[in-house]
This record gives C-alpha cells, sequence and structure tokens, in this order.
C-alpha cells in the first residue's frame, strides 16, 4: 500500500462519515431538540438568573 492509496481510502470514509452527519441532523428524529435549540436565543431568562455579561 502506498500513501496515494491510504489517501484515497482516507477520503472516501471521510465522506462517507460526512453523509451520515448530514443525514443524522436532517432526520425528522432531531428536528424537535434542533428547533428548540433554535429557539433558546430568543427566550428571555428566567427572573433570578444571574447575567453572564454583565455579572449582575
Amino acid at each position: 500500500m502506498d500513501a496515494g492509496f491510504m489517501r484515497g481510502i482516507f477520503t472516501v470514509v471521510m465522506l462517507v462519515l460526512f453523509i451520515a452527519v448530514w443525514f443524522w441532523a436532517w432526520s425528522s428524529k432531531r428536528k424537535d431538540v434542533f428547533d428548540e435549540a433554535a429557539r433558546m436565543p430568543l427566550e428571555t431568562d428566567q427572573p433570578g438568573e444571574k447575567d453572564v455579561q454583565s455579572g449582575q
């Protein structure tokens, strides 16, 4: 096995891994979790929580 063959195997493995993660992220089972995470920055803080930026 030469370096070119190993690079080709590595490229194929990374492509398959990328496609697998892409399918996982776009699966309908994950939609609720990702929608909730997308709304987090827009939600108001709970009373009594410490403001991280101002330290209050």
